[in-house]
């Protein structure tokens, strides 16, 4: 009788204490690179909105994009020192923390983003999203940017225009691979870095979305871009694991309904962007735009498929199957 009298004063008490360690408002700091008429930027302001409607005096959302906060090199440190409470990077950015992400990296494997929606909703994409929990991190969602294009120097219209130019890349083995595939020389660069690089001829080249080349004036100082649709340029919203799970469970429901809500908002704002800034840049006439052939493509497809195998004991071969089965469905 006294151990359940104690067992029910000592949850009463935790209840208690709860309560009072979540009494005043929840600050929840959200730091992304990019900016804010990006995809990622748009949805970071729609779950701002969203929370600020549906728990105003619980929680407030601040919003710091273009690396105001943190840039692309100290976001994850803050966020696991809960410097900071979310973060969207992209996949290829969270290498040191889990090899299973890397599989995004893989050039060629989604022919389209129908295919990466339809791997992200299976049993393996969902799982990873939880992939670096027992690291701190972890995932809430995907967020979409588009399929990657490639820009140069030159027209890049088979694997061996690659050779020799320098092309910056996120910090990504893959990536490093994939250029080191058709012998270019991959330079790992912050993408606030980027825009000057490409003007100063540090790196002749980059891989980069549609909405990013606009949004970041890549075109200007980049004579050609070949849309190749070779990767994808997605974002993983993550928060800091103990912060997320500490949570008071109703508020915890709240964001998550947020999160999905601006995730459902941000990837289709993604769609549309990507086609009006494609149209934009052409329309600017400061660069060539060219379109790789099917036969083209397959060139590149084939030079580059060796970096799957490569990569496929870390990545799982039973993960990049489910990714590869997507393009059919």
């Amino acid at each position: 009788m006294l151990k359940t009298v104690a067992k029910s004063f000592v949850v009463a008490l935790s209840v208690v204490f709860a309560s009072v360690v979540w009494a005043e408002e929840i600050v929840i700091k959200f730091s992304h690179v990019v900016a804010e008429n990006t995809p990622k930027g748009q949805g970071a302001e729609l779950f701002k909105k969203l929370v600020d409607e549906r728990l105003a005096g619980k929680v407030k959302v601040e919003v710091f994009p273009n690396a105001q906060l943190f840039g692309d090199k100290d976001e994850l440190l803050a966020l696991l020192k809960n410097d900071v409470q979310l973060i969207a990077p992209a996949l290829s950015k969270f290498e040191k923390y889990t090899k299973v992400l890397q599989i995004y990296d893989l050039p060629f494997l989604f022919d389209n983003m129908a295919a990466v929606d339809c791997f992200q909703q299976t049993p393996e994409g969902q799982a990873m999203l939880k992939s670096m929990e027992s690291k701190g991190i972890l995932g809430l969602a995907y967020w979409h940017n588009d399929m990657k294009q490639l820009s140069g120097p030159k027209p890049l219209k088979t694997p061996a225009d690659a050779a020799g130019l320098k092309f910056r890349i996120m910090s990504s083995d893959v990536l490093q691979s994939q250029f080191e595939a058709v012998k270019a020389n991959p330079q790992k660069l912050a993408f606030s870095e980027v825009y000057m690089a490409l003007q100063t001829g540090t790196v002749d080249g980059q891989e980069n979305s549609w909405s990013n080349i606009f949004s970041q004036k890549f075109y200007e100082v980049q004579p050609y871009i070949m849309e190749s649709n070779h990767g994808l340029l997605d974002y993983m919203v993550v928060t800091n694991a103990k912060f997320w799970n500490g949570l008071p469970p109703d508020i915890r429901d709240e964001l998550q309904k947020a999160m999905a809500e601006a995730t459902a908002e941000a990837n289709k704002i993604a769609a549309e962007k990507s086609a009006h800034d494609k149209q934009a840049i052409i329309d600017s006439g400061k660069t060539q735009v060219l379109e790789l052939t099917p036969e083209e493509k397959a060139a590149w497809r084939e030079v580059m498929k060796p970096v799957w195998d490569k990569f496929s004991g870390e990545i799982g071969a039973d993960n990049i199957a489910a990714a590869a089965a997507c393009n059919k469905s």
